[in-house]
């Protein structure tokens, strides 16, 4: 029994040292005892490696790629797009490459393998886009904050903030909402309008003040010409008395006769009587 026992023992000490012997390179896997070389990627295992061959190894076929170093017989079919999924080429496959799909325009993908494809959803009024969809991602929206408003179904517009009335020289009406803008009204100024309501008023009293001004002065003119000219100078001829005769004469004509002119008409006055001219003549 205890022979039986060493027998096993040694066996066992026996086949891990020639397993412990047996080391194989990164790019070989162990067959029979042997190390026998992986096929390079973009080729399958046609026949494994014997004492007198190494692995013989065979291209994929089209269609078909292989990434790793293999002893796989087999090469992976490359995935198919489907448009019917709403699935589109992105990257062309090869022998040890697999073909990329994405989804087309305004589509995802609904998972990470992207086999199929979701329409892109869009925000409504009163959100706004913080992240744009992509092949991979929906879109992602938010609801408007205080301030910001959003009024449009957009798959890109992010919330807007409300106008600034101040910044342009107006002033703020109302304010807007998560879907609304603000409202702005032109500026106001109280003592301008007074200033505006009193021009009317000035004006007219200007307009009297000058019709009054035009009047008087018409007026004296009028009295000017009418009472206040300067008194025509009156002209003193004196007229030498007739020249005496045999006939008889009037006693009055003994008087040297003095000849007025009274407003340019002659006016005969005995000599020697006081000469009145009425102080309306004088004047």
């Amino acid at each position: 029994m205890p022979g039986c026992l060493l027998c096993l023992l040694g066996c066992l000490l026996c086949h891990g040292v020639s397993s412990g012997t047996l080391n194989c390179s990164a790019n070989q896997y162990e067959h029979k005892g042997m190390c026998c070389k992986l096929c390079e990627p973009g080729h399958k295992l046609k026949s494994e490696c014997t004492e007198q061959s190494e692995s013989s190894c065979q291209a994929c076929e089209a269609g078909h790629f292989q990434h790793l170093w293999t002893k796989e017989r087999h090469c992976i079919h490359h995935t198919y797009c489907d448009p019917n999924a709403g699935l589109v080429v992105r990257s062309p496959g090869n022998a040890t490459s697999n073909v990329l799909c994405e989804c087309k325009e305004g589509m995802y993908c609904s998972g990470s393998d992207c086999q199929t494809c979701l329409s892109i959803s869009p925000c409504r009024p009163g959100e706004g886009v913080t992240q744009k969809a992509s092949s991979r991602l929906n879109t992602v929206c938010a609801a408007c904050k205080w301030g910001t408003f959003s009024n449009t179904t957009s798959f890109t517009e992010p919330c807007r903030p409300w106008t600034s009335c101040e910044a342009l020289g107006l002033v703020l009406k109302a304010n807007g909402t998560n879907v609304s803008d603000a409202t702005c009204e032109p500026r106001r100024s109280r003592p301008l309008g007074l200033g505006l309501g009193l021009i009317p008023i000035a004006i007219t009293v200007a307009c009297l003040v000058g019709l009054s001004l035009i009047c008087c002065r018409k007026g004296c003119w009028i009295s000017t010409q009418k009472g206040l000219q300067p008194p025509e100078p009156v002209e003193v001829v004196l007229v030498p008395p007739p020249k005496q005769g045999c006939e008889e004469h009037d006693e009055r004509q003994d008087f040297p006769v003095q000849e007025t002119l009274l407003g340019r008409q002659p006016v005969a006055q005995e000599d020697g009587k006081e000469s009145r001219i009425s102080e309306q003549e004088r004047l």
